[in-house]
């Protein structure tokens, strides 16, 4: 299970008592599904961390240029942006070269995510103090799309983590029909991650995703229910 020892030091609100879900799983298990139904039916906070490596990476970055350097120019497009499907070739073919990759991408997206964090609590605190409830302590629930909170170490970001969990063979069929990819390349795919089975067993809530959305939504909800320890 995950503990509550070594989190951020968040600023400090008086009132408020922040309840930040760190949402992680494989590839293709459906983070973005439960992500966008806790955005859209529950209107929580949500910053996703993949929307800040594509960041990262932008045209002119310090990381972008690093990264040009150290593979040279065929690692970018005619227009001088990354070319993805060259980086995801280095990524899921080479652990230290990808592991020199996200040594160069995760502390901004680490720093991005603080900032999304800090932003949504001081909204609640101006929220509860323009509704004279300042006496009210919870806040409302953040949610962090991290893919490899683990792997990133990023776990300490989190007040509680959810793991959204499909089968091995469900996550390879997935992911198959949507990046048009062979078996065995979603295969290297999924295996240049944690397992699965390892997430879930450090996860407070698993939500398991290989059966009905009608399911999912349930779990959803009922993890969101529950009074956090």
């Amino acid at each position: 299970m995950a503990t509550s020892t070594n989190r951020l030091p968040l600023p400090t609100y008086t009132n408020i008592q922040p309840r930040i879900i760190g949402l992680t799983g494989g590839i293709s298990t459906g983070k973005t599904t439960v992500s966008d139904y806790l955005a859209t039916v529950h209107q929580l906070p949500v910053f996703d961390a993949d929307i800040y490596a594509r960041e990262a990476v932008q045209l002119g970055s310090p990381v972008l240029k690093a990264i040009a350097h150290r593979y040279g120019t065929g690692i970018l497009l005619d227009d001088g942006h990354l070319n993805r499907g060259q980086l995801g070739h280095i990524i899921f073919n080479n652990p230290g070269e990808r592991r020199w990759i996200e040594q160069q991408i995760h502390p901004y997206v680490r720093r991005r995510l603080v900032e999304g964090i800090q932003t949504a609590l001081k909204l609640e605190e101006n929220k509860q103090i323009s509704n004279g409830k300042v006496t009210h302590k919870k806040s409302t629930p953040i949610v962090l799309v991290v893919p490899l909170l683990f792997e990133a170490k990023m776990t300490d970001l989190a007040t509680e983590i959810w793991v959204v969990h499909a089968p091995r063979a469900i996550e390879i069929e997935r992911l198959i029909k949507r990046d048009l990819i062979t078996e065995e390349q979603a295969i290297a795919r999924i295996e240049s991650q944690m397992s699965i089975d390892e997430k879930a067993v450090l996860a407070d809530v698993v939500l398991d995703n290989s059966s009905t959305m009608d399911r999912l939504v349930e779990q959803i909800d009922a993890a969101l229910a529950r009074t956090p320890k």
